[in-house]
């Protein structure tokens, strides 16, 4: 029996969409050119919060209002996706949403949660650290910790799969990428329910290898850095939940440098005018790393958001554009 079944996400999708449409999904043919396969690219940049998770977020206060009407607040850790996901589907919910982020955070993503309404406090070196100050801080101040790994969250961002898959039930394999795991075990999931044989591959930093070298373990094993600027893949301590959804359902992890990422970001940019955040473009950037592996196959890439401060963006296509030679105008 699957983990998940068809019904469970056709409820999640009433939920979704009573709150945004469905995302595209298109096959891009210069990014084809590039690599010399299909490429499908599914756009959870195109969310009312710039990026897959607040899928997740609408489905968990959903349940949450539903079932425990008397909570008054919630508090969850984040480095931006899944705090805006909180905060938008709090807020829509008449409920107090707390978010903790590290120090040093995304200025545009810390000022996007708490345009959603958000109070924001600024905690620790890391994701991990930031999450940990939540766990303490919750009891005290009498909110709900809400996590960043939990079913309804796999339930609520797997309806992005179900979009996928409905639209292009052919793929061979789907690259997606892993933070905290909720968005690769809903493509699991979604499968599962659907009864495909797609492939599903994780994608993840070189310098945040936790759930690679957790896969290659088959256990947890936690990192004592997570140091890449994809800080949507910048995790240390990886999910048991997730880890066994995915060694249970993925194929592999495919890891990538930040070198790889930016250029990722540079090809989604040149090919498709897409703006992609660090975690976001990791997909893409083990795609390309595994050109000639999946050659002659019809592939997927989750662009899972395109939230990223404009100096660092404009640094990274500005090294392309540095490094491009001058046309000649005569």
């Amino acid at each position: 029996m699957p983990l998940l079944t068809v019904a469970d996400y056709e409820a999640a999708q009433r939920v979704v969409y009573g709150a945004m449409p469905p995302t595209a999904q298109y096959a891009w043919p210069l990014l084809a050119r590039r690599i010399g396969v299909e490429v499908w690219v599914k756009h959870e940049n195109h969310t009312p919060t710039g990026a897959f998770k607040v899928r997740g977020g609408l489905v968990y206060m959903d349940r949450l209002k539903r079932e425990r009407p008397q909570v008054k607040g919630v508090i969850s850790a984040t480095r931006g996706n899944h705090g805006q996901s909180v905060a938008f589907a709090a807020a829509r919910n008449g409920v107090k949403a707390v978010i903790l982020v590290p120090e040093g955070n995304s200025v545009e993503k810390n000022a996007a949660m708490r345009a959603f309404g958000a109070e924001l406090i600024e905690h620790g070196h890391d994701f991990d650290a930031a999450r940990e100050q939540a766990a303490r801080i919750a009891p005290e101040r009498g909110l709900e910790m809400l996590p960043s790994f939990n079913m309804d969250l796999v339930r609520g961002v797997g309806t992005y799969a179900m979009e996928l898959f409905h639209a292009a039930p052919d793929l061979d394999t789907v690259y997606a990428p892993i933070g905290l795991g909720s968005g690769i075990c809903g493509l699991i999931t979604a499968r599962d329910a659907l009864g495909l044989k797609t492939r599903i591959v994780g994608c993840v930093s070189t310098n945040a290898p936790a759930y690679a070298l957790s896969f290659a373990a088959k256990k947890t094993i936690e990192t004592n850095s997570a140091d890449t600027f994809a800080d949507g893949v910048a995790v240390r301590i990886p999910s048991a939940e997730a880890l066994d959804i995915i060694l249970a359902g993925a194929e592999r992890i495919v890891q990538v440098t930040d070198r790889e990422i930016e250029e990722a970001m540079r090809a989604y940019y040149t090919d498709t005018h897409q703006l992609a955040e660090g975690a976001g473009a990791v997909p893409l950037a083990a795609l390309m790393q595994e050109r000639d592996r999946i050659k002659g196959r019809k592939v997927a890439v989750i662009l899972s958001g395109g939230n990223i401060d404009r100096p660092v963006y404009a640094r990274i296509i500005a090294q392309d554009q540095a490094s491009a030679p001058t046309p000649d105008r005569s």
